[in-house]
């Protein structure tokens, strides 16, 4: 038997970049090299493995090829040899950018210009310059998705369900990523970009993955069910490529020994659309001439198959590091987020047991893998990685060099919206009693996403755990459960419409909205010019607490301009299936290029924003922008970003809270390292209270920060008293000994 020849892969033409859809010509004889497949003439134009012309093009497209393209490019070369690699190094990477804008490219409103283009204006880097800001993450801009045919589908997830390595048009291109990063350089700042390592969309990969070919089905957790027992296989209804499996259907394929069955948790769980964490394939005709169906995994949604990290052809990690190394090596971009990226090991466990999926070595493993490759081209990475501080701290200390803060943020939001910090104490001192120092994190007001619980650490590995709280001990399920329903009942229903249960796993609001819900304001319309200065002092509260502790600080184009959630009305559409996040996605205007635009380039509509512009903003002196470029000036210059916190001590008042930080840049050994307070009131009302902790020195002055002046001393109890007004901060330094006067006067008598 003679083997065909496979199609030699060619480069993409102008015609094809601008109009991938249409099919590919097809090669002569000539062009293809030796291959195992056999293949029958069928027409041109099918969209299926018969069609040699189809294969090829999904070949061309594929990430799987691109990675091995660029891998090749590297590999040898000496630039692979010269940076340090093996060990996280979270403050390197703060001294590279400590101050982040979180961007989300289908929100900006860009005057006409791309997405990449608007973020690459140099008058924008001008702003961030004045506020502080030193680093832009631009979130996804790869194209997503998927491929049905010849044709390209629609993202699923914000443009996180990744297909290419290629730009998205919709966005701008790769020039124009580039130069972003030129700009960003130009202004002392650098480009933060993303990678996916758990999942791709349904791509091109995922396609040759169904059609059995070559590597493609290593990428992912993928079975393929023989066809004597497609009979235990629901049926995929007409203009469905898949379906969800039910619990019954996966227990039976884990008795049947096909797949590893139910996991420890369902993400994005919804009766009749998403019980399980597998699905099931149509019949897809293989390259061989074979039909097969295949169960996949996917953490996430039906479109987001789950990549697999210990397949023997190492398909998925190959991907993954092309990935990540075209962003570096090819765009520009200083340093990566690694997005979910704790579900990157699954592994049968005891009998009736779950699946270990959350916590596996594995994950650790690949971790170490993805953040050493980063470091070892000389950028670093951080992880969105919401586990427990122990998962936290475990992936840390060989994986990404930054991990989100995904400890603090509903806890400062349970401070605010119940004027009592009890339980931020307790994440704060749980974080640093457990060895996750908040230098290591990205402390993130609004992204993307939903406020996200982020109970895992007290729901889960410590439910059965007790922890005081509230005069009485709580178990960790308990616990997680009361905050939880404080969160729900104050900033939710009928306490405040616009903020949406988010499934189970969160609230879709934005910082403003969180802010406007504690304030009392039931409606949107009830939020008018009046109330705008009571929110703005309370955000401006939210920012100290983030930027006036070490560790990265970042916020969001909604937090500057100040923005409101969508009525659902709005995006009636994007919300129709329960993924209320949409709301707290509205478009804005950062610059004013377009003050008259009513939705975004991608048709998102515009929100609406409580402080203006930038430029406006930055022309005013009282202003949300101008404040925030006070606080992060004080942050800079003392170098709060890189110290180390000491101390939660406990407080005066319920809603005061007071973190204690040695300003030693991460060097233990320094013996003169000055002491830094921050002192935070979360409630409307003004209060007096004491400091005390056994960090700070007794007989040293207290020193405010902004205006130099001495406000008082620490007593011989090591404490002093501080005045707060409502939703104020403190940012205040123990000054140095002073000489005894009467000593130093005798001495010279002598």
């Amino acid at each position: 038997m003679t083997d065909e020849p496979e199609i030699e892969p060619i480069e993409i033409t102008y015609d094809e970049d601008l109009y991938p859809a249409r099919p590919k010509r097809l090669r002569p004889r000539s062009n293809m090299r030796a291959s195992s497949i056999r293949r029958s003439f069928s027409d041109p134009r099918s969209a299926d493995a018969s069609n040699p012309s189809y294969v090829e093009w999904l070949t061309r497209q594929s990430m799987l090829r691109d990675a091995e393209v660029l891998g090749r490019g590297l590999s040898g070369q000496p630039s692979m040899w010269r940076n340090p690699y093996a060990r996280p190094d979270a403050r390197r990477a703060i001294r590279v950018s400590s101050v982040w804008f979180t961007a989300y490219p289908i929100s900006l409103i860009t005057g006409g210009q791309s997405y990449l283009a608007a973020l690459g204006d140099d008058a924008l880097w001008e702003a961030f310059e004045k506020i502080g800001i030193t680093a832009v993450h631009t979130g996804p801009v790869k194209q997503a998705g998927g491929i049905t045919g010849w044709a390209s589908t629609a993202s699923v997830d914000g443009h996180f369900d990744r297909i290419s390595t290629q730009i998205d048009p919709a966005f701008g291109s790769e020039d124009e990523f580039r130069q972003l990063s030129d700009v960003a350089d130009q202004h002392g700042g650098s480009v933060i970009d993303d990678i996916v390592p758990g999942h791709t969309g349904k791509g091109a990969d995922f396609r040759l993955a169904e059609m059995g070919y070559k590597d493609y089905p290593g990428i992912y957790h993928m079975v393929e069910i023989p066809e004597e027992d497609w009979h235990e296989l629901p049926p995929v209804p007409d203009g469905r490529d898949s379906v969800n499996l039910d619990v019954s259907t996966e227990a039976r394929l884990a008795d049947l020994g096909y797949i590893i069955g139910q996991l420890q948790r369902v993400i994005f769980y919804s009766p009749g659309t998403k019980e399980t964490n597998w699905s099931v394939t149509a019949p897809v005709l293989g390259a061989d001439g074979r039909t097969r169906r295949w169960v996949y995994l996917h953490y996430f949604k039906q479109g987001q198959p789950s990549i697999n990290w210990l397949d023997p052809t190492f398909a998925g990690m190959r991907l993954v590091i092309g990935d990540a190394l075209h962003s570096l090596g090819d765009l520009g971009s200083s340093a990566l987020r690694l997005d979910a990226n704790g579900f990157l090991g699954v592994e049968k466990s005891i009998e009736g047991s779950p699946a270990w999926s959350e916590g596996h070595p594995l994950s650790e493993a690949a971790n170490h893998l993805i953040a050493g490759m980063v470091r070892k081209v000389g950028g670093f990475s951080f992880q969105e990685l919401n586990l427990t501080m122990e998962d936290i701290r475990d992936t840390g200390r060989v994986g990404a060099d930054l991990s989100y803060d995904f400890i603090n943020r509903p806890a400062y939001q349970h401070a605010l919206a119940v004027g009592d910090t009890e339980f931020l104490r307790l994440t704060l001192r749980t974080s640093l009693t457990t060895g996750v120092d908040p230098v290591g994190l990205v402390h993130a007001m609004q992204n993307h996403d939903e406020l996200t619980y982020e109970l895992v650490h007290w729901a889960t590995l410590h439910r059965a755990d007790l922890y005081p709280f509230r005069e009485q001990e709580m178990t960790g399920a308990q616990l997680a459960e009361t905050i939880r329903g404080d969160l729900l009942e104050t900033l939710t229903g009928e306490a405040a419409d616009y903020n949406l249960v988010f499934t189970t796993n969160g609230i879709a609001c934005t910082t403003a909205s969180v802010i406007a819900a504690t304030q009392g304001h039931t409606t949107l319309d009830a939020i008018t010019e009046d109330h705008v200065d009571s929110i703005r002092r309370a955000h401006l509260l939210l920012v100290m607490f983030n930027a006036w502790q070490p560790g990265v600080f970042a916020l969001s184009a909604w937090d500057l301009l100040g923005m409101l959630p969508l009525p659902a009305a709005e995006v009636q559409d994007l919300i129709a299936e329960g993924d209320t996040r949409w709301v707290h996605r509205g478009a804005h205007d950062l610059m004013d290029v377009d003050p008259d635009a009513t939705v975004s380039s991608s048709g998102m509509p515009r929100g609406r924003s409580l402080y203006g512009s930038l430029p406006t903003q930055l022309a005013d002196e009282g202003s949300f922008a101008t404040s925030v470029s006070r606080i992060l000036s004080i942050r800079s210059a003392l170098g709060i970003d890189v110290g180390s916190q000491l101390d939660i001590p406990d407080v005066a008042h319920p809603g005061m809270l007071v973190m204690v930080h040695r300003l030693d840049g991460g060097d233990t050994t320094l013996d003169d390292a000055q002491i830094q307070v921050t002192v935070l009131n979360f409630t409307g009302e003004s209060i007096e209270g004491t400091v005390r902790s056994s960090s700070l020195i007794a007989r040293r002055p207290v020193i405010d920060a902004e205006s130099g002046l001495e406000i008082g001393r620490v007593d011989d109890l090591e404490s002093f008293s501080v005045h707060l007004e409502p939703y104020a901060g403190l940012c205040l330094l123990i000054g140095d000994a002073e000489e005894d006067a009467s000593g130093s006067a005798d001495d010279s008598d002598d």
